[in-house]
């Protein structure tokens, strides 16, 4: 299991070990929600990639941490229902997020997840040439290119996301 608040140490020693050039950018915690984040800081909705933690409904449970772009929509229904391999698949709550990654929502980050717990990536997410992710904690991001998250282990999915209907 992950450290309950994945040390600014630790994490820097994951993103040092991918090879991949990063940044860790310090925010507000009261900021940490990627629409707010954007707004506060500059940064575009389009580069900005939440990493979601889903659950299949089986017997045990089965997770996976999937990442996609911020103007995106997980597909939770069928592509995700369908890699997880159960017939019912939802967003796992933030206490199943916690328990899972140690971390709460609005600062999961990839980074740091226990062993065997899948990484999924949204194909548009490796069109970016700079991602905000998720710190590990709500009061950091790690800017980085999506080469980072092949790095380390993730695993790029087709139809991961599908874009929402216009409002």
């Amino acid at each position: 299991m992950s450290d309950p608040n994945l040390e600014v140490d630790g994490l820097l020693d994951i993103l040092s070990g991918s090879g991949v050039a990063y940044e860790i950018f310090e925010c507000d915690p009261a900021l940490a929600d990627t629409a707010e984040f954007c707004e506060a800081y500059g940064f575009a909705m389009e580069d900005s990639a939440n990493t979601i933690v889903v659950m299949g409904k089986s017997e045990p449970p089965v997770f996976a941490a999937c990442i996609v772009l911020a103007h995106t929509r997980l597909d939770v229904n069928k592509t995700v229902r369908k890699k997880l391999g159960t017939r019912k698949a939802s967003f796992a709550n933030g206490e199943d997020t916690e328990r899972m990654t140690g971390m709460i929502i609005g600062g999961v980050t990839p980074f740091g997840l226990p062993e065997g717990l899948p990484i999924w990536v949204d194909a548009r997410v490796m069109e970016r040439e700079r991602l905000v992710l998720g710190g590990g904690s709500r009061d950091r991001k790690v800017l980085a290119s999506p080469e980072i998250l092949t790095a380390i282990g993730a695993e790029v999915v087709e139809g991961l996301a599908q874009t929402p209907p216009s409002a």
